[in-house]
């Protein structure tokens, strides 16, 4: 049997990840070398967890998605994440199975954390993935959901919502599964990007 080398990662956490995410065992592997090398105390802090986004959107500003998607995954809200949180949190955000994303995505708007969503939560974290734009890019979108209040709107009159209503967790998984414009506007969706840069981390 022999002791687990710090340098490894536990057959037990790795089980749990490979089961849970759609990542090989090779890959799993590569990236704890790598989060041990830039993390060695085997914990990521919110500032790291910044910085690493801020490499993925060099065009522009992800600081405040990446505070909101911290805080989302920080579960006992002690200010790190340790590697499995870390591994979850890059799977949900980039991939992940529809009810599982949705229940982190409802994390990610509840921005107080009292089990509802307000508009203002919605325009709060609306107005973060704006900032990921970048300015050439928002250009191109659609007049009724060019800015971060728009799309807010547009999201608050899909759920047939009044200003001052709120969003509990199974209305608002039930109405983003039932409309897929709802999804395309909560979501930050460049999947493909934050790939590709794992992809290159590793070698």
């Amino acid at each position: 049997m022999g002791n687990t080398k710090s340098g490894a990662l536990s057959k037990a956490i790795l089980d749990d990840l490979k089961l849970n995410t759609k990542y090989t065992e090779e890959e799993l592997c590569a990236w704890y070398a790598t989060f041990l090398k830039e993390c060695p105390s085997g914990r990521i802090t919110k500032e790291q967890f910044e910085g690493i986004y801020a490499s993925f959107f060099p065009d522009a500003d992800p600081t405040a998605y990446a505070r909101h998607v911290f805080r989302s995954f920080d579960t006992n809200a002690d200010g790190t994440l340790d590697f499995k949180e870390y591994i979850v949190a890059l799977h949900l955000t980039s991939s992940g199975k529809t009810l599982r994303k949705l229940e982190w995505a409802f994390a990610l708007y509840d921005v107080d954390g009292n089990g509802t969503i307000s508009k203002n939560e919605v325009q709060e974290i609306v107005r973060s993935i704006f900032n990921m734009i970048p300015v050439e890019d928002q250009k191109n979108l659609p007049e009724d959901e060019n800015t971060p209040e728009k799309r807010a709107d547009k999201i608050w009159t899909f759920f047939g919502k009044k200003e001052d209503d709120k969003i509990g967790e199974g209305e608002f998984i039930q109405g983003v599964m039932e409309n897929k414009d709802i999804l395309r506007l909560i979501q930050f969706d460049e999947p493909k990007k934050i790939q590709e840069k794992l992809k290159e981390k590793k070698h």
